[in-house]
């Protein structure tokens, strides 16, 4: 596997990659993205945990974080806003719906709290030697909302850089308590 591998259904095919052994029954409504990130899974798992880390590598390339609350707990909020390069303000809401510590972490993400297009994802976290696998999965409510999120907001490249983001976070906090 490559650094960074992305799979989704095309508007008319199912998935590339199915998950699991037999295709999901959300198939057209989802997102896979994964990558290895060379650092141990507890330092991966960790920065997500903290808003300190968060406001270091979330959102894709070029992209910055204002988080207006921070609860990181099964049931709490993330609210915060993302800025794109060219200034535009995203508001941006995240609830944790599951935790366990440091296999995977659950959330329903959206615009807001009660937001009708909230999308859910599941990020998985597997130790692989000195490095780990991230799987991100994204589902969304119906297809035309995932195929809106590729074509107008480009999701996959977006969920590909905010991937790279976090590994080049953590890979350079690793080398750098290496070299102390």
């Amino acid at each position: 596997m490559t650094n960074d591998e992305a799979t989704t259904a095309t508007e008319s095919a199912g998935p590339t990659e199915s998950v699991g052994s037999t295709e999901s029954a959300t198939a057209n409504r989802e997102i896979l993205i994964t990558r290895v990130i060379h650092a141990p899974r507890d330092r991966v798992f960790e920065a997500f945990t903290e808003v300190r880390h968060l406001s270091q590598w979330w959102g894709p390339h070029g992209f910055t974080t204002t988080t207006r609350e921070f609860d990181f707990r099964e049931g709490g909020v993330w609210d915060f806003v993302m800025h794109g390069p060219d200034g535009t303000k995203y508001p941006e809401w995240i609830t944790w719906t599951a935790i366990a510590r440091p296999e995977r972490i659950a959330m329903l993400h959206g615009e807001r709290r009660d937001d009708p297009e909230a999308f859910e994802s599941v990020l998985s976290f597997e130790a692989d030697g000195d490095a780990t696998l991230v799987r991100m999965l994204t589902v969304f409510p119906t297809a035309a909302l995932r195929d809106a999120a590729i074509e107008r907001h480009g999701a996959i490249e977006g969920g590909r850089q905010t991937l790279a983001e976090l590994a080049a976070y953590v890979e350079a906090s690793a080398r750098s308590e290496e070299v102390r």
